[in-house]
């Protein structure tokens, strides 16, 4: 687990506790199963059931896993966290948010623009010169 990066992020973004734990599960994740496409499903679950035994399954043809967090703890703020983490360690720059509803959508496409009061990557300095690109259903790529 690269705990400096994690630290960084959780420092910078000021991670509450149950923000910090999901997202060191995140890399901990990261370090024990391959994040590349036609990966052995049955052999990552056993690999993540191994370290974490409430992960039931993927419910997905890939690798995926959910984060039960309070209302109000910052689950936008923890998705930044990921994107993050993920941009840092493993150089994956292409994510894809899917919001539920338009009062959802339109808050979250708020909290990934920058200059905006609840920014999500304020402080990552990866992202203070050059901003991600956020592409939403508004405007064409």
């Amino acid at each position: 687990m690269n705990m400096s990066v994690v630290n960084t992020i959780s420092n910078r973004l000021s991670l509450r506790p149950p923000q910090r734990e999901s997202l060191e599960i995140l890399a901990r994740v990261c370090d024990i199963i391959p994040l590349e496409k036609n990966a052995d499903l049955v052999q990552a679950l056993n690999v993540i059931q191994s370290e974490f035994p409430s992960v039931s399954d993927f419910e997905r043809d890939f690798p995926s896993l959910c984060f039960a967090l309070a209302t109000g703890v910052g689950k936008t703020r923890l998705m930044g966290a990921f994107i993050a983490y993920l941009f840092e360690t493993r150089s994956i720059r292409h994510f894809f948010v899917l919001a539920p509803n338009l009062t959802i959508y339109n808050k979250l496409t708020m909290d990934f623009t920058p200059n905006t009061p609840k920014y999500v990557f304020q402080g990552i300095a990866e992202f203070a010169v050059t901003p991600p690109e956020i592409i939403t259903g508004d405007r064409g790529v």
